[in-house]
């Protein structure tokens, strides 16, 4: 390193490439698993934008980063040039999410905004690590009731999320058991769905 600066400590650097190691591996080892969940994910949601439906996703903390990012992604563009497509995450709004956890309870945070907003033929797309979050449990069964398709990224064993699941929804699971493993997997699944919506919209770059 120049002007003088020492090297970083190697203990530091070596668990920098542990960090790395571990998520390589966790990767590996889950794409057979899940490549043709995330493919019939895919399916499903472009099925749904190409009847002019929209997709609302949901998660907390960072999984609330990825419901962000997925939807900026949708709205926007993500590696292609295209119209941008009908996606809200249902964690941006502050006013509603306290107001919601205030009067009512923090698991009814979106569950509320799924059944004002979600309409029959709409995607929901739940984010959680563990498969416990209350609020994104709530979210699936109030969207099932709006006659709407769930899409789950999920993680661990699945939870009580896997059992909420219909026979028309995705499971996209990653197993293992930490969280921010699981939460990098979720990531380049995002990327993933990102890819294969724009493949099947706009066709073979």
């Amino acid at each position: 390193m120049g002007n003088g600066a020492q090297a970083p400590d190697r203990t530091l650097i070596a668990r920098v490439r542990n960090h790395f190691e571990e998520s390589i591996l966790t990767a590996r080892n889950a794409v057979e698993l899940l490549a043709p969940v995330v493919a019939a994910a895919a399916e499903r949601l472009a099925a749904a934008l190409l009847a002019d439906r929209k997709i609302l996703i949901c998660g907390n903390g960072g999984s609330a980063a990825d419901a962000q990012h997925f939807s900026a992604e949708l709205l926007n563009r993500f590696e292609r040039e295209r119209p941008g497509l009908p996606a809200v995450s249902l964690t941006t709004d502050t006013s509603t999410l306290t107001s919601i956890a205030n009067d009512y309870d923090f698991a009814s945070t979106f569950s509320k905004q799924v059944r004002a907003l979600g309409q029959a033929g709409d995607v929901l797309v739940g984010i959680t690590t563990s498969g416990h979050s209350p609020n994104v449990l709530r979210a699936v069964e109030a969207a099932h009731e709006r006659g709407m398709t769930c899409i789950a990224l999920n993680g661990r064993d699945g939870g009580p999320l896997s059992a909420l699941l219909r026979n028309d929804d995705v499971n996209i699971c990653v197993p293992g058991p930490s969280t921010a493993r699981i939460q990098e997997v979720h990531g380049i699944v995002i990327h993933c769905l990102c890819d294969l919506i724009d493949h099947q919209l706009l066709g073979q770059t």
